[in-house]
Formats: C-alpha cells, sequence, structure tokens
C-alpha cells in the first residue's frame, strides 16, 4: 500500500483575504486632534464628495501579502485562506497564481462574498473601511511546511486559532511569524498565549506593542516584555524611526532604506517588512542579515499603489543591498 506524502512548502500564511478599492481623494479636510495626537479624514455629511479615481487590487490582505512576497523571493509557497464563491474570489485566486503562490488551501463558500474593503486614500496615507465575512474556517489536515506566516482574521475567528494552535504543537518543526491584526491584537495576550507561545518571529508595530502590553514604555523594556509572553525573535517597527529586534540576547536598531522618491501610498509597508524578514529567515540568513533585507522591500512597496505591486524579487532585492549606503546596516541597541 502506497500513501501519499503531502509537498513541504517552505512558506503558508494563514489568513484572510480581501479586495481593496483605493479611493483618491481629491482635498479632503485633514483635522488635528492635538488632544489624540492624531487627526481625522472629515468630510460634509449629505454632501456630494469629488475623487480623483478608482484602483481595485485584488487578492490582498496581510498573509496574501505575505504569500505573495515569498513567493518572489523564491520561497515554495501556498495561502491558506476563505473566499466567497464570487467573482471577486475567483479574480483573487487567478491573481494569487499568477504571483506563483499555490491555491490548494483556498476555500470558496457558496451563497458568501469575498472580503471587499474600500481605501480612502489621501496624500501618502489611508483610511480603511473594513468587513470580513463569518466564513466556517476549518484548517487543512494535510498542511506540510516549514513555516507558517499568521496575521489577520476577523472577530468570529477565535475557534479556529485554537485549531492553529494545535497544529503547532503537534508540529514542533514547524516555525511560527505571528503578525497579530486588529483583532488578534484586541483579543488579548491571554487568549492567545497557546500562540504567542509557539511564536518563531513576531511582528508588530511600536503603538501596538505598546497596547499589546497595556504599556507606554519605551522600545528595550517592549521588546522584552513582548518575549516573555512567548516569542524567541521579537521585532518592532517605528516608522522612519526603524526597526528594532531581540532574539533573546541582543538588541539591534535597523534604519530605514533611503527612499528614491516621497512614498506614494503606505499600505503594505509593515506586510512587507515581516514577511521578507522572515523569508530570509527562511532562505538561511542570519537575523541581522533579515533585517536588513526587511526595510529594502516596504521601500519599493511604499513607490505604488497597493501592497503587492512593489514586491521584489531577490535578485532585485539583493542588488538594492549592494548598491545601498555604507551607514544602512544594524547597530546594537544601546
Amino acid at each position: 500500500m502506497s500513501f501519499f506524502k503531502p509537498k513541504t512548502y517552505d512558506f503558508v500564511g494563514i489568513g484572510d483575504t480581501v479586495t481593496d478599492a483605493f479611493i483618491r481623494l481629491k482635498d479632503p479636510h485633514i483635522h488635528a486632534r492635538l488632544d489624540h495626537n492624531e487627526q481625522e479624514l472629515c468630510m460634509s455629511f449629505g454632501s456630494k464628495i469629488p475623487y480623483e479615481f478608482v484602483e481595485v487590487v485584488k487578492a490582498v490582505g496581510n498573509s496574501a501579502n505575505a504569500a505573495v512576497s515569498s513567493a518572489r523571493l523564491g520561497l515554495s509557497t501556498a495561502l491558506v485562506t476563505d473566499l466567497g464563491e464570487d467573482i471577486n474570489g475567483n479574480d483573487a485566486i487567478e491573481a494569487l497564481k499568477k504571483n506563483g503562490v499555490e491555491t490548494k488551501y483556498v476555500r470558496k463558500h457558496k451563497g458568501m462574498e469575498t472580503n471587499y474593503h474600500y481605501v480612502l486614500w489621501y496624500a501618502e496615507d489611508r483610511t480603511i473601511l473594513i468587513k470580513h465575512q463569518e466564513y466556517p474556517y476549518k484548517f487543512p489536515h494535510d498542511l506540510s511546511t516549514k513555516w507558517i506566516y499568521l496575521s489577520s482574521f476577523g472577530e468570529h475567528s477565535l475557534p479556529y486559532h485554537d485549531e492553529i494552535a494545535t497544529y503547532l504543537e503537534k508540529n514542533p518543526q514547524v516555525k511560527l511569524a505571528f503578525q497579530p491584526g486588529t483583532f488578534q491584537i484586541k483579543i488579548g495576550t491571554e487568549r492567545l498565549k497557546r500562540i504567542y507561545a509557539r511564536t518563531e518571529a513576531f511582528f508588530c508595530n511600536l503603538e501596538e506593542a505598546q497596547t499589546i502590553l497595556g504599556s507606554k514604555s519605551e522600545i528595550k523594556e517592549l521588546l522584552h516584555g513582548i518575549a516573555k509572553l512567548g516569542p524567541k525573535i521579537v521585532v518592532i517597527t517605528d516608522g522612519p524611526n526603524g526597526a528594532y529586534t531581540f532574539d533573546g540576547q541582543e538588541m539591534l536598531k535597523m534604519p530605514e532604506y533611503p527612499d528614491p522618491k516621497p512614498p506614494y501610498e503606505r499600505t503594505g509597508a509593515g506586510d512587507a517588512f515581516a514577511s521578507t524578514f522572515v523569508a530570509a529567515l527562511g532562505l538561511g540568513k542570519s537575523v541581522k542579515e533579515a533585517l536588513m533585507w526587511g526595510p529594502v522591500n516596504s521601500m519599493s512597496v511604499v513607490q505604488y499603489v497597493g501592497a503587492q505591486k512593489g514586491l521584489l524579487s531577490r535578485e532585485a532585492l539583493e542588488k538594492y543591498l549592494k548598491e545601498g549606503p555604507a551607514d544602512y546596516k544594524p547597530t546594537i541597541l544601546s
């Protein structure tokens, strides 16, 4: 009797996939709220608001973006995700295939819609109107991979995280990269402690780290705090201030890769950084090398609309590294 042995992938993304409609706004009113240190996008209620154009981008979302990033860097890559049985779902599958992502673990659901988000875009930043469908998630029993990249899901997905945690506990050879989305941060670390405990590489930005830990601490305390939850490698990004890592022994700081021109649109910069970091580790690179790879793809992504168009091949990324400034390297965080 012969038994079928499933292919072992280098990288498998798990998370919700969406279609993004980018609506380029025309001269909206931006209101600064000094009391909250933030800005608000303001529109006249009941009015007709002009816009410049719309660009629709298929098969995006944190994990889908990461999968495309991984595939372009040369890793064998699949995506575990759920879609509606509709035209947007069909388009998403075709877009993933064109980008070299295996779609055998993509499930379409009859009578349901594919997630569709509206991105209100002005200058280089955006506000996103989101809606996650309540899919009947089911983890694939035959999945075989070296890395899982887990990211954003909607609020109804909590039992699915338990399935993923069980798979990881039964397969200790599989490494987990965790880039929590809004719901995964909101639900708290105690409920997801099995996920945190199995995390090899963890990614978030400075504000998210402070929310996760319930603390306004400085970067060193935040790196230590996240590490105590279980992740072996903690990565915290801080916009123009660069990124920071802690591998349990050494804390490093990495500057941004210099932009060739001002950013056009920032969606997907964090996904590009995190997925490229993980891909570098998957290719046998050190933490220091991975820390140099991540910002290059972020720099490229923000030159285009959407999270995937600017993602680089390995050859192109390594060319940027070779041509980078002399001070583009990690330093020990003092």
